[in-house]
């Protein structure tokens, strides 16, 4: 009993460990003390645990399936971590949600097989004499089809983001009325399942959760990967409190509520730097066949630059924005980057990022890039707190961005990211585009940027040409 109130008070301090975690992790200065709160939390959670089972007296070979469990999950991801590129680190998530997602499935199952199907038994017995066994199967149904739902969308955000898959979107017949219907037919199921819980029913709510994921993620356009990799993980959140109710466990149901909850309101927060509600991301994303705006048109011819010139350029310059993207991420252009900021401010120059909220795959994907170059946080900028700032500006370096700088955002009212802010580098007096050829960015948009008399081009790889850029220097 000692040992039980133990870990139930350590519960509580590895949840406040996971607030704190969350409130270290929203600043640039405090991630890393964040990321250790984070890592505390769960060692805590895992002692405890560990120390319930001993208390409850599990079999020797369960004790022997959960130490083996850890040990291979733990070695599996300590390889991926150290192995991982930070390009790949957005498909590693969706792919670390799925895993979530499908725990949550098998914890809903399991907790059928044990109660459900056995309604002679003594948990069944129990629960039906306290007027809950209507409440464990709606947990069962609803933390299976939340699960499941979470489980095969990120399978496909994965894909997509890896580029196993298009980014363009899945356009099938009434796609809209295909969700909605699934979310009725769920609804009713659930019904059904709390005044009849049959092994066919949860059958039918899987796979019907499995197929509505995958088509989901499979009908967003790539424009919209980073508010779907947030809203994943918001998901898995769920998910995991869900699972939480299921088991009895006080902890996982907080931190899935914390993850949830955070995971919910970052999507609020990126549909509204995008102009765009959560609903009509769901309902479809960017890179939809729009009426013929942008890609049919003529917009001329584009100017290129050299290195050198590029060079020139900045060695003149007083003021200098730097825009990067998901190509400098790709490129790992981050370390020359960062070298060639040393470089100017150390000749008087005033240089600043500009950090669009969904630049790169992932939110905050292009901040933990300059973060570990060894970038200061202090010059690097928000896009509403920059924006202004590039009429004054003498260069603009766009490094491997495109969606995120695209006039046609607000003078396209046909374009398919009309509407979405971005960042106006097309003010400043000289915009300077790094890009491997003149093909539109994820989103399939074309971009009139490339075109206009102030923009020049330094085609080839962004390492290489920062690299040429600073010799030139």
């Amino acid at each position: 009993m000692l040992l039980e109130t133990a870990a139930t008070s350590a519960y509580v301090v590895a949840a406040l460990l996971f607030i704190l975690a969350l409130a270290g992790l929203s600043k640039h200065e405090t991630s890393k003390v964040g990321n250790t709160f984070g890592i505390a939390g769960m060692t805590v959670a895992l002692v405890a645990t560990i120390a319930l089972a001993l208390e409850r007296k599990i079999e020797p070979l369960g004790l022997g399936l959960l130490a083996v469990a850890m040990v291979i999950g733990a070695l599996i991801g300590l390889w991926r971590a150290r192995k991982v590129e930070m390009t790949g680190m957005p498909e590693l998530i969706a792919l670390l949600h799925s895993f979530v997602g499908l725990a949550a499935v098998l914890v809903g199952w399991n907790g059928y097989l044990h109660v459900e199907r056995h309604l002679e038994g003594a948990e069944a017995i129990t629960l039906s004499a306290e007027g809950l066994l209507g409440i464990h199967s709606a947990e069962v149904v609803i933390g299976v089809f939340i699960g499941a739902v979470t489980f095969t969308g990120s399978i496909v955000a994965n894909l997509k983001l890896s580029a196993r898959m298009k980014s363009a979107p899945l356009m099938l017949p009434g796609k809209n009325l295909l969700n909605l219907g699934a979310l009725v037919v769920f609804a009713a199921l659930t019904v059904w399942f709390v005044i009849d819980p049959q092994l066919w029913l949860l059958i039918v709510v899987t796979v019907l959760a499995l197929l509505l994921g995958w088509h989901l993620v499979a009908s967003i356009g790539g424009g919209d990967m980073p508010v779907v990799v947030s809203m994943l993980n918001s998901y898995s959140g769920w998910a995991a409190a869900a699972a939480g109710f299921l088991l009895g466990n006080d902890l996982l149901i907080i931190t899935g509520a914390l993850v949830g909850s955070s995971g919910a309101y970052l999507s609020y927060i990126m549909c509204k730097a995008m102009n765009r509600s959560f609903i009509s991301v769901i309902a479809g994303g960017f890179g939809m066949e729009s009426s013929g705006a942008g890609s049919d048109v003529d917009y001329g011819e584009h100017r290129e630059i050299t290195a050198e010139g590029a060079a020139e350029l900045l060695s003149s310059a007083d003021t200098v924005v730097i825009t990067p993207g998901y190509g400098m991420a790709v490129a790992q252009a981050q370390y020359g980057v960062a070298d060639l900021t040393r470089k100017l401010r150390e000749r008087g120059v005033d240089v600043r990022f500009g950090i669009h909220p969904v630049a790169g795959r992932l939110p905050g994907h292009m901040n933990v890039l300059l973060a570990e170059a060894k970038v200061p946080y202090d010059i690097v900028l928000e896009m509403d707190e920059i924006n202004d700032d590039f009429d004054s500006t003498a260069v603009v370096l766009v490094i491997g961005a495109n969606d995120t700088v695209n006039p046609a955002a607000s003078e396209d009212p046909a374009s398919p990211i009309a509407g979405m802010p971005v960042l106006t580098v097309w003010n400043a007096d000289n915009v300077i585009v790094f890009k491997r050829s003149m093909a539109s960015g994820y989103a399939g948009v074309q971009n009139p940027l490339f075109f206009r008399e102030n923009t020049q081009m330094l085609f080839g790889d962004a390492r290489d040409r920062v690299n040429d850029i600073l010799a030139a220097l």
